[in-house]
């Protein structure tokens, strides 16, 4: 079983945890997960095309499609009806990327011009209510009432995230639960149902199913938290993304929630000027990441990261060992080492 990283160790000790493995085993699939996902952007309205592809082609690394294939493979599948329903993960994802955008008036992703930026609010979520529907025609093209009710069941849970991250927004006095069950929504729902249909398509056994459902959440909350951290971090740019963006956009995540909690009156009201009322002028954002680091803010929300990363890998125990289970354990490696 892949170790969690211990932060003690030297870094120059320790191989840097990669994607390397789960890339390299899913290529294959993934490859017709691409082609799945291009044919069904198709559309005579050439906006729809130009929109999608746009917000797609700025994504990541498809971790969520890799999960769902790799935990497929993890099961025992030979079949293709995997690659299917990564492209529904997929374009579930991208959807609400498009609507998260346009709800926090984003203009830049991984450095990239969002959908919004260029086309407008009422394009974005045109198009994201598009994908939305594609997804919904590739979950009944698979033909499994129960990969309906797992898919179908994380996009409500999604958007109920989305509305309680809205209803909490700009919100200092945000409680440290409240923040994890928006991220539980928002982020681990979809991670989790990914990798449950892994085991879903192959009609695994229950207790598999649920060993996938938790190793999917648990990375999500961990994957998540250490975003949150990166915002503040040199290493942000590392990885193609811009430093600040949930800071400049007011954006309250775990860091701010403790270092709030643990913050003087002169620091709580630093908070609410530059978080409550967008009131930011130079030198804030270097003065907050100050008082993030004075507070163990971002330590403390590595810690937590961890815990989940544990978590995650614990899940997996049940499972044989080979390429693949060795495969998802080292993204649970990467999704925590990334903040640091």
């Amino acid at each position: 079983m892949s170790a969690i990283v211990n932060l003690n160790e030297k870094r120059e000790e320790i191989k840097p945890p990669s994607l390397d493995r789960l890339v390299g085993l899913t290529a294959a699939d993934l490859a017709q997960v691409n082609a799945v996902i291009l044919e069904q952007m198709q559309s005579p309205v050439l906006l729809i095309p130009q929109l999608a592809g746009h917000i797609i082609a700025a994504g990541g690394k498809r971790l969520r499609p890799m999960l769902t294939l790799s935990a497929a493979r993890l099961c025992g599948y030979g079949g293709t009806r995997h690659v299917g329903l990564a492209a529904c993960v997929e374009f579930i994802h991208t959807a609400t990327l498009l609507h998260d955008d346009v709800v926090d008036e984003s203009d830049l992703r991984r450095g990239a011009a969002t959908a919004n930026a260029v086309w407008g609010n009422k394009s974005s979520v045109l198009v994201g209510d598009f994908l939305f529907a594609r997804a919904f025609e590739l979950m009944v093209a698979d033909g499994s009432l129960e990969v309906l009710r797992i898919l179908s069941r994380a996009s409500s849970v999604i958007a109920e995230g989305e509305v309680h991250q809205l209803v909490t927004a700009n919100d200092t006095e945000t409680l440290e639960e409240d923040y994890l069950e928006v991220i539980r929504a928002k982020t681990a729902k979809l991670f989790a149902a990914a990798c449950e249909i892994g085991a879903v398509v192959n009609d695994r056994r229950e207790a598999e199913r649920l060993a996938l459902e938790s190793f999917g959440h648990n990375l999500g909350m961990a994957f998540q938290l250490i975003d949150d951290v990166l915002d503040y971090s040199a290493r942000q740019a590392t990885l193609g993304k811009t430093v600040g963006d949930d800071f400049r956009e007011g954006k309250i995540t775990l860091p701010i929630v403790l270092a709030f909690r643990a913050a003087d009156e002169e620091a709580r009201a630093f908070w609410r000027r530059t978080l409550e009322d967008l009131e930011q002028k130079k030198g804030d954002f270097r003065r907050a990441v100050n008082l993030l680091e004075q507070t163990g803010a971002l330590r403390a929300t590595v810690d937590r990261a961890r815990d989940y990363a544990v978590r995650a890998a614990e899940a997996l125990r049940p499972f044989p060992d080979g390429e693949h289970k060795q495969a998802l354990l080292e993204s649970v490696d990467f999704a925590v080492a990334r903040g640091f």
